[in-house]
């Protein structure tokens, strides 16, 4: 088979981070004559970028290895060869387990080392074996990969930190992804520019917790998120910004200007609190209280008149008593969350709450769950209907599911469906909106498009 005619299937499980690593994975593999596909039927390399952030996350990896075995297998009897990969924080986290357990797998590598993937595949085929590589290395992983040179639609992802120093008692991010690093500034500016370039009309910056970044300046120094906003709107033909995920202590008085003086970033922040209870943040090592939280989102709407907020929760945290479930329904209905993400807390192992007393039976956890899940409904409902009659400013992305209508995305991430041309797709335009569709869809008619 010549190099030309590799296909490369990735499978992408969890958060944004991980859609952002696999798009970077396949450019550098690219070279080397792999383009991807979108099965693993007869592919000669797959790779399963894993998450472990949920609960079975690792038997969910077996189970699909177990499922590319027959396929790896019908590879070798064609006379071909395909390179099982496992990348991702479950690579991270149980490398040397992957290996004992699916001995068929050829390379088990963590998201720090990546960008190392083509010289894995040269080893792989000078030796006979498998390729472990979950070290954090001390060279700096974006430095070896270059700028993007595939588009990733009107929408990008562009990872601006990584890892995490604040150890919640629940998380693995800190052991699978490290200490936070922050990447130069410049560098950012140069792949932001470089994804416009490609067509990206929005950038999400992604980091696992994104407002603590504190880069290089280009000119010496140090920016935080704010600084870097601020450069990053200045990139001609960007029209949208984004970031994600935040931690509340984290939120400083430079990105709360940011939220006031640039029109670039869009007023939805997501800015998970975990709990409505104290008590059980206390026992979780968030690094804050709900008064806190709750001044940092009278400051942001303050600033920003008509921001809204989306959060995560963990319900059924160890030792959270009626009261303190009762507490996190109050805030939901507090706050009035555009969106929100709920889980019921199930134990990491290595992690402090794994071990903790008080653990609460799994029905209990799932009851507690669904009672969370229809008040967050509930009050994406409300926000979602609040915005019939209005006029939002949509970024059409692609296709409608219906002839001669383009889907694109309000301020606030709701879907929103309009009848226009598709000389639209790709611009902003207003749309007042007219109804709502499922849980996060309007639908409207375009009143003026928007000049950027």
């Amino acid at each position: 088979m010549s190099s030309a005619s590799k296909k490369l299937y990735i499978k992408t499980y969890g958060c944004q981070m991980n859609v952002y690593d696999s798009g970077r994975m396949a450019e550098i593999l690219a070279p080397l004559g792999y383009t991807q596909g979108t099965t693993p039927e007869g592919a000669d390399m797959v790779i399963l970028n894993t998450c472990h952030i949920r609960e079975k996350a690792a038997e969910k990896v077996f189970s699909d290895l177990g499922r590319l075995r027959p396929l790896q297998a019908m590879k070798k009897d064609g006379g071909g060869r395909m390179i099982l990969a496992v990348a991702g924080c479950v690579g991270q986290a149980e490398g040397s387990e992957i290996l004992r357990r699916a001995p068929f797998v050829d390379i088990v590598l963590g998201p720090q080392t990546y960008h190392r993937l083509p010289e894995m595949v040269a080893r792989l085929a000078r030796e006979n074996g498998h390729v472990l590589d979950t070290d954090f290395p001390a060279e700096e992983k974006f430095d070896s990969l270059p700028l993007p040179s595939s588009a990733q639609g009107v929408s990008a992802f562009l990872s601006v930190q990584e890892g995490c120093d604040k150890f919640c008692s629940f998380c693995v991010v800190p052991y699978t992804r490290g200490a936070e690093f922050s990447r130069p500034a410049a560098a950012i500016l140069a792949e932001a520019k470089s994804l416009v370039a490609l067509g990206a009309r929005e950038i999400t910056l992604l980091g696992q917790n994104v407002n603590a970044y504190h880069g290089a300046a280009p000119d010496g120094g140090s920016w935080g998120l704010g600084q870097l906003i601020r450069a990053l709107a200045e990139t001609p033909g960007l029209l949208r910004l984004r970031y994600t995920t935040s931690h509340p202590i984290d939120v400083d008085d430079a990105l709360i200007a940011a939220h006031r003086e640039i029109p670039r970033l869009m007023p939805f922040l997501h800015l998970p609190v975990q709990s409505g209870s104290d008590r059980v943040l206390a026992a979780m090592n968030r690094h804050h209280r709900l008064d806190e939280y709750r001044r940092t989102l009278e400051r942001l709407r303050s600033a920003r008149s008509d921001i809204a907020f989306s959060s995560d929760f963990i319900v059924g945290f160890p030792g959270e008593s009626e009261s303190d479930f009762a507490a996190t329904l109050a805030l939901v209905r507090e706050v009035g969350y555009a969106q929100a993400y709920s889980f019921a807390y199930s134990p990491r192992p290595g992690t402090p709450a794994a071990s903790m007393p008080g653990q609460i039976p799994e029905p209990e956890r799932a009851r507690r769950l669904e009672l969370l899940q229809a008040e967050i409904v509930a009050s994406q409902q409300r926000f979602n209907a609040a915005s019939i009659g209005r006029t939002l400013e949509v970024l059409f992305e692609k296709p409608g599911r219906h002839a001669g209508q383009l889907s694109g995305r309000s301020p606030y991430l709701q879907a929103v469906h309009a009848e226009v041309p598709p000389s639209l797709l790709g611009t902003l335009a207003d749309v007042r909106v007219v109804a709502t569709g499922g849980l996060n869809s309007l639908s409207g008619h375009v009143i003026r498009e928007v000049t950027a």
